[in-house]
Parts: C-alpha cells; structure tokens; sequence
C-alpha cells in the first residue's frame, strides 16, 4: 500500500461530509470514480421516489388541482428560497425557471436598462472574454437588442476598462475551462464605482463555494442547477434580482406568469412584485420539483464545510498527481492558491482526448475540452480522497 493510499485512508475517515455520499446513487467502491459533477451531478437517492409521486400521484391522481394543493405555482420561488443560502443570498431574491442562457438574457438586458434608466452615455457592455461561449452569443444579442456596444475583457482587466459609457458587466465566477476562481467581491465594487450593473455566471461555483452575493452587493446573477447542486440533465436555472433593484427590473421576456394579474388575462403588461418578475411561462414542472428533492442533500450542510473540503480534494489530487503522473507530461491550468481556485483542476495534454477516453474505459471520468484540455471535477458531498488517488494513479498509468 503507498503512502498516499495510506493518506487517503486517513483523510477519508477525517471527513465530516463522508456520510453524505450515501445519499447519491453511485457505483460501489470498485465501480468508476466520477468527477464529472462540474458537467452533471450525481442522482440523489430521494429523487426517484418524488418524480414518481410527482407523476402518479399528482399529476396522475389530482390533475389540475396540484397547481394549487401540490404547490406547483409557488415552486419557483420555494425553490428558489432554497438555492438562496447556497449562494449567500437572502428570501425572496431568486426565482427557478428557463435554462441558464435564457436567464443571461434576461438579467443582462435587466441591467442595461437599470443603467440606462440611470442616464444617459451608457451604450456599452462589457463581457468575460473568456467565458463560455453561450453566454457570449447572449451578450451579442443584447447589446444588438439594446444599441450597446460589446466589449469582450479578460476579468482581470475589467476595473480598467469601465468607463461612463459601461452599462453592465457579464462576469463568469469560475471559468469553465480552467477553474479560475474570480475575484467576485472586488470586481462587483469596481462595476457598483463606476455606476454600471454586474451580471455574475455562478454555473461552476454554486454549491462548491461561498458566493456572498447579499454580501458583496451583486445586482444581478445566475446559474444552473445541474452541476453541483445536482438537479439533473436540463434542470431549470435561476435568477437572482437583489431586493433592492427588484422594483426597477425590467425583464426583457415578461410572460403570464410574472403579470400581477397572472390569471386576469388583461391585454397591457403590469409586472408582479419582487422575484417573480423573473418568471416568463408556465414553470417545467417534473424536473422543476425533482430539483426540489435533489436539494434535500443540503440538509446539515454548510457551504463552508463544502468549501474546505473542495479545497482539501483538489490540492490532493494536485499532490498525487505530481507524484505519480510523469514529469513534464501535463500542465496544471488551474491555479494553485486557494482564492484562486474553483472545485476543478484542468490539466494540460498534448492527447487529451484520447486520454479521457481510455480513463473513462478503466473507471476514471472526467471530460475533455477542446483541444487539450483533462478538467476533473470534486464535489465534495459524494466524492473522498480514496477516489482522487485512484484517479491520479490511473491518469498515471495512461500517461506513462
């Protein structure tokens, strides 16, 4: 037995989140070793059971009386209370519904006519430059829609580059490729200086990390629910409007169900109050309420606690695989210090796709980013240290 095998023994048996894995559906300890929850999150044992129940009991058996006695007209909003602590956010500040594209287009042009509303010159967006690619069709399309300019920045030179024209910042928290974390605090305060609107992706950082949002004043985000928060393929999305600007929102996709009136059926538009201004249509109901029952798995749990185990697993696996893989064979994307760092580690390859290939056919998955790019993805509710080493003995192997 190596002495990290022994390491990863030992951090295991100190883990306070150990218990949680029994509540995924996972392949047995000989089975693959999945770090893909950064793509698609696990299957929480207690989702099942509620889709069946939401299927055949509710809908089967009550019909069209759930809207009202099943709650399925307040879900987006119960749930969204439910996302809320997960990214530092009070009640009443975010609604789930749509996808996460749909939701960038939403808050964005949100936030350009907040500014605009404000005075006017501000005619220019600024955008992540390295974001992921969606979100910058989107921004494309709302400043066309809103006679902006775009702007594409590197995030680091964001507070260089806002000026008077700058109506509103599309910023990543994580990037998606290399798992940078960004400074959210800092970059939020330089937006709020220069009297432009921020528009934070927490796709790759809810659920793995402490976001603040309430704390560090962010006007507008949004995010999945799929990734580690565990909602399943094409789990609806969120928005965060903060209380305050809530008032003033102005969504570029208002629909029936955000109408103060939703069921009066009047011809001219009057919109609801607080986050449900958010909403568009009729909210997707099956996968809607079993992201409700994936959301069960924070029960006892803190983000911090999540945090500091995120941190322990990838400086880990950054531990085993300077050890075990060959030198010079991969180059680590992902930055080391721990304000830096998301709940992945990218890893540079010459051949990484058929790398990927061959870990997944022996158990390890991962996936690969064109064109050569291994991303690893820790979540810390159901993967252990037992699973790093083995990962990073395999991705050894492979590359030797």
């Amino acid at each position: 037995m190596s002495e990290l095998t022994v390491k990863a023994e030992k951090l295991d048996a100190g883990d306070e989140l150990a218990a949680k894995r029994a509540e995924f559906v996972l392949d047995g300890p000989e089975g693959a070793v999945y770090l893909d929850g950064n793509s698609l999150g696990a299957l929480p044992v207690a989702v099942p059971g509620r889709v069946a129940d939401v299927v055949g009991r509710q809908w089967g058996e009550m019909r069209i009386r759930s809207w009202a006695e099943s709650g399925w007209w307040t879900a987006p909003e119960r749930i969204g209370d439910r996302i809320a602590p997960l990214v530092g956010a009070a009640a009443g500040q975010i609604v789930v519904g749509d996808s996460t594209s749909v939701n960038v287009f939403k808050a964005l042009v949100g936030a350009v006519r907040l500014a605009q509303e404000n005075g006017p010159g501000r005619d220019e967006i600024l955008v992540d430059a390295t974001t992921f690619p969606t979100d910058g069709y989107i921004a494309g399309s709302a400043a066309r829609m809103t006679g902006c300019t775009l702007r594409p920045v590197e995030p680091s030179e964001v507070p260089g580059a806002l000026g008077e024209r700058t109506a509103a910042v599309l910023l990543n928290h994580v990037d998606y490729r290399t798992g940078r974390l960004h400074d959210l605090p800092s970059l939020t305060a330089a937006v709020y200086a220069a009297g432009a609107y921020a528009v934070w992706d927490l796709c790759h950082s809810a659920g793995a990390l402490p976001v603040g949002l309430d704390e560090h004043g962010v006007d507008l985000a949004v995010g999945c629910t799929y990734k580690y928060l565990n909602g399943g393929p094409g789990s609806p999305a969120y928005l965060y409007v903060r209380a305050d600007l809530q008032e003033r929102f102005d969504s570029p996709l208002p629909g029936w169900n955000s109408h103060a009136e939703p069921f009066g059926m009047r011809s001219e538009y009057a919109p609801a109050e607080g986050a449900v201004r958010g909403r568009v249509g009729t909210p997707d109901i099956l996968s809607m309420l079993a992201l409700e029952a994936a959301l069960e798995v924070w029960d006892g749990v803190t983000v911090e606690a999540v945090r500091a185990k995120s941190l322990a697993l990838t400086d880990f696996f950054l531990e085993c695989v300077g050890t075990y893989v060959p030198e010079g064979r991969v180059e680590c994307l992902t930055p080391l210090p721990h304000e830096e760092r998301g709940s992945q580690v990218a890893l540079r390859c010459a051949d990484a796709g058929p790398v990927m290939q061959r870990l997944i056919g022996r158990g390890v998955v991962g996936d690969f980013r064109h064109p050569d790019v291994l991303r690893f993805g820790f979540t810390p509710l159901y993967v252990g240290f037992a699973d790093v080493e083995r990962a990073a003995r395999v991705l050894a192997e492979e590359l030797a």
